[in-house]
């Protein structure tokens, strides 16, 4: 199935550089188009020119951090699936932060083992978007 993914696009927004390079490298090598990014900034960019199917996004980021990016994603582009993930306790005041303006997420914990990610992925482009405009405030 890898080879039928090759269309599938896949941003990985994480400012620790390696992490970013791994996680594109292990979906590259499993058959999807994937690019790292290592800001929200520099991935506002990249869509500019480059659209994903799907943007697994670190939540603890310099700058734009990574539920405000998430947000902004669903907003502009609503076909876009997006995956949160962070190995930083703190991000759970962001998750109250979001909650407070109407936005429930589920934020992934690091490391995350690369079979589990690729299965989650290919579910998650399986299922149509979540549709968050009925979102409760």
């Amino acid at each position: 199935m890898p080879g039928l993914l090759g269309s599938r696009k896949i941003m990985v927004v994480d400012d620790e550089e390696t992490i970013a390079d791994t996680l594109a490298l292990i979906f590259s090598s499993n058959g999807y188009d994937a690019k790292g990014a290592y800001s929200a900034e520099q991935a506002l960019e990249m869509l500019e020119v480059w659209r994903p199917d799907l943007a697994i996004i670190d939540v603890v980021l310099p700058g734009m951090n990574g539920i405000e990016f998430a947000i902004f994603l669903k907003a502009s582009y609503p076909d876009v699936h997006f995956l949160l993930f962070s190995g930083q306790p703190g991000s759970g005041g962001l998750l109250e932060e979001a909650k407070k303006k109407g936005y429930l997420f589920e934020i992934l914990a690091k490391p995350l083992h690369p079979t589990f990610m690729l299965a989650t992925v290919a579910n998650m482009l399986s299922a149509p978007p979540m549709d968050m405009s009925h979102m409760p405030n």
